[in-house]
């Protein structure tokens, strides 16, 4: 009698085995992680998830008292709350995806030692984790929108509105390729754990989130530009505050470059799970 198996585990040898059939088969534990992530990150805290809308707003406040009143740089003539809290949202979500899927060996060592699934889903549920996050804070953010618009301050929300879904698309999938190289990475070189932190922050101060893009001299706008994260931002803040304009070129080059970065992560991490355990 023939037996008929429900899965069949094979060797990989392909420079990029990606098989998306496999992860959406998966779907299920995907979804269990996001659970396990949102759960963990609040157990035993006295607020719970109400630090999701907490958090931003007083980094927010930070950023109006520190470089809006002290030093006194522009936001385009834009509400300096709603300015800040614009690009904290938008950065706070590509932090979260590069700092926690940078650890995803590390931190899931044992259950990956155990049992067989599609390594990618951690990472995946990750982002997925995140964007509920986002959510949150998006919807902060457009009450503090609605507030402006209501006492009639110079807010400008335009059709540029209507491509957050694609710029989120686009954090995520930059912020997870980035992620997925540091962790490959981390299996071999553990300091690197410590250089993700520093790195991200440096980062931020690279990229238009307590500034505008018409801080930076024209000269060097365009190679200022080339940070992906930078086009994001804003064109985010262009959608919904009418501030700054859209760098189309650039935000192409940014796509380029996302696509990029996920396709060397993917294939470095599908290496890097055959034998991770060896050095993990």
């Amino acid at each position: 009698m023939e037996e008929k198996w429900t899965t069949v585990l094979k060797p990989k040898h392909k420079l990029m085995d990606l098989n998306l059939k496999e992860l959406l088969a998966y779907k299920d534990l995907i979804f269990l992680f996001v659970k396990r992530n949102f759960v963990t990150k609040y157990k035993q805290t006295i607020l719970g998830p109400l630090w999701l809308i907490i958090s931003p707003i007083l980094t927010t406040l930070m950023f109006v008292v520190v470089f809006g009143n002290i030093a006194g740089l522009s936001t385009d003539g834009s509400p300096q709350m709603a300015f800040y809290m614009a690009g904290n949202i938008v950065w706070a979500y590509f932090s979260l995806c590069v700092t926690q899927t940078s650890n995803t060996f590390v931190s899931n060592a044992a259950v990956f030692g155990k049992v067989y699934f599609p390594r990618l889903v951690a990472p995946i549920s990750t982002v997925i984790t995140g964007f509920v996050d986002f959510l949150i804070q998006f919807a902060l953010f457009a009450v503090i929108l609605a507030v402006y618009i209501f006492t009639g301050s110079p807010v400008k929300i335009n059709a540029w509105a209507f491509a957050t879904p694609l710029l989120v698309l686009q954090l995520a999938l930059l912020g997870m390729g980035v992620g997925i190289i540091v962790s490959s990475l981390t299996t071999k070189y553990r300091d690197l754990t410590i250089l993700v932190t520093f790195g991200v922050q440096l980062w931020m101060y690279a990229s238009p989130i307590v500034y505008s893009l018409t801080q930076i001299p024209e000269q060097y706008r365009f190679l200022y530009l080339l940070n992906p994260v930078s086009p994001i931002v804003t064109i985010f803040r262009y959608g919904f505050l009418g501030s700054g304009y859209v760098p189309l070129a650039s935000w192409g080059i940014s796509w380029i470059t996302t696509i990029i970065v996920v396709f060397i992560g993917v294939i470095m991490f599908t290496r890097i799970e055959k034998t991770f355990m060896d050095t993990v």
